[in-house]
């Protein structure tokens, strides 16, 4: 059976399938069962990495030090919450960190701490320590961003709706500029930056589509 450790948009850990681009971590939050407890985080940083490390193995819930989570793709991690590690994807790290500079019209790069310090306190409530989520309007947001919209997560892109599933995403589904919407991704990796794009798009995570019913892929 498969492991509770694939993350959903709406922040949830399930147990799944789906292989997914990127791997997570937030600390140990499994127990000697290789069960989840209570906890969904132990500390501030949670980070997205590659799934290959210079070809090492290691076992996704080695006791007592961390529990390994798996995302679709990159839009996904941000939305549940995470950025890219500033370790092994180094690169992408100092990407999303320039461009949180200029969103937020910063005088510096910021900090890794800084960010998870103002990512934490958007995305979650301490108390119920679900996912916070916001009302917006489809046509004010920018491509990138994770939604819910009738109900269904998606990848907001080009003016629709792309389903999201752990499999991918499907058939885009049209979005009027004025339908209200449910924003998934904390705001703080949702702002434009200074080419108008989401923050939540910089990085080299691509997102995974899986067959539409006519047989092609959205892209």
């Amino acid at each position: 059976m498969p492991l509770q450790n694939r993350v959903t948009p709406t922040g949830e850990i399930v147990a799944d399938p789906g292989r997914g681009l990127l791997m997570g971590n937030r600390g140990c939050l499994h127990g000697p069962d290789r069960r989840l407890g209570v906890a969904r985080w132990r500390s501030k940083l949670w980070i997205c990495c590659v799934l290959d490390w210079k070809g090492v193995r290691r076992d996704p819930m080695p006791p007592g030090r961390w529990t390994a989570l798996f995302f679709l793709d990159e839009a996904t991690a941000l939305a549940a919450g995470h950025r890219p590690c500033a370790y092994c994807r180094r690169a992408d790290f100092v990407a999303f960190a320039e461009a949180w500079r200029g969103a937020h019209r910063l005088a510096q790069r910021p900090r890794a701490a800084e960010i998870d310090a103002r990512l934490h306190a958007e995305r979650v409530d301490p108390r119920s320590r679900r996912q916070v989520t916001r009302p917006a309007v489809a046509g004010e947001l920018p491509d990138g961003v994770m939604v819910r919209a009738g109900g269904t997560p998606g990848l907001l892109a080009g003016g629709a709706l792309l389903p999201w599933t752990f499999a991918g995403y499907r058939a885009p589904v049209p979005l009027p500029p004025a339908m209200p919407v449910e924003l998934l991704t904390p705001p703080a990796a949702t702002a434009r930056g200074l080419d108008g794009r989401a923050v939540s798009t910089v990085g080299s995570g691509s997102v995974r589509t899986v067959p539409t019913t006519r047989g092609a892929t959205v892209r």
